[in-house]
Order: C-alpha cells, then structure tokens, then sequence
C-alpha cells in the first residue's frame, strides 16, 4: 500500500487469523514496539506466543482478526479468556496497526469485530492492558468506552503494563 494512497481506493478487509500470518503479525507487533521506544521486557514484545499467535488463538472463547488492505496485511487484534479474568470477562489482546494503516478506520473496525465476537462468545466485559508510550491507542480507547482501572485485573503475565482499562458491552 503506498502512504498517499486515497482511502477510496483501499480495500479494507477483516478475517480470522491464519497459520501463514504469524511471521508477518510478530514483526508488525515487534515493529510498533520498536517505532513508539515501548518497553520490551514483560510485554507483549518478549510474550513467546508473540511468534505464533495463530496456535495462541485456537483456545476455546478467543479469536483473532486480521486487518488487510488491499490483500496485505496490516495488523491484528484478538479476545482471549486471560487466566484470572471473570468467566464473563475477556481481554483484547495483540492489537496492533503498522503505521501506514493508522488513522483510516481499520483500527476501530477491528475493535469492532472483536467486540462483535466477544458478545457472541458470552462475554459482558471487555479488559485491556497498555502503557503510556500507546497514548493515541489509549485515547481510542476512551472514546469508544473503555474506562481506567487503578490495577491490573486477571494474569497476562505482562508485568510491563502500567495501564488498565475496562469496557461493559452489553
């Protein structure tokens, strides 16, 4: 996709994780990491399933969605039951854009879908984790509803997280 592409002739599209996606969504997730300076330590960057989130994502009441543009792959967002969460609680996990794809929808189309899921799979609550270096993903966070939490809730192990955000969705 070239930057200056009109966003009328990009094609937007979302779907399910694929095996052949985890090279490519790893050095997206490991990039975004690498762009904002974030820490690497106890994060999502040094997370092991980072390099294979199709195998991450085949456990029950969780899935993951890809962005494409035009057929190639921009980034990804998942729900998964986080161990320590409420039986009616899921976390969003591995949401992350290449910096090209930012800022034309495709971000809150995912969290959409995601959404989407998790009332389909039973879930009430939808929980995040970040940290400050993600502010603009944090704020988009806030606008669709997410509200902060004073401390982390479940345990995904990402100790390099300071912040923490909760959405009701129905």
């Amino acid at each position: 996709m070239k930057i200056n592409e009109s966003p009328r002739s990009m094609k937007i599209s979302i779907r399910p994780i694929q095996e052949s996606d985890n090279a490519s969504l790893s050095m997206i997730i490991k990039g975004v990491f690498v762009e904002f300076n974030a820490p690497k330590h106890g994060t999502v960057y040094s997370d092991p399933t980072t390099d294979n989130l199709f195998r991450f994502f085949q456990k029950d009441k969780s899935i993951c969605w890809v962005g494409e543009i035009n057929g190639q792959v921009m980034g990804c967002c998942g729900i998964y039951p986080t161990p320590g969460l409420d039986e009616n609680c899921c976390e969003l996990v591995k949401f992350y854009l290449i910096k090209e794809s930012r800022g034309i929808g495709l971000g809150k189309q995912l969290m959409n879908q995601c959404e989407a899921s998790a009332i389909d799979y039973g879930y009430q609550q939808i929980y995040i984790e970040s940290m400050p270096e993600f502010e603009t993903a944090v704020g988009m966070y806030e606008k669709a509803g997410y509200i902060r939490l004073t401390r982390a809730k479940g345990n995904s192990g990402h100790f390099g997280c300071s912040l923490f955000m909760i959405k009701n969705i129905i």
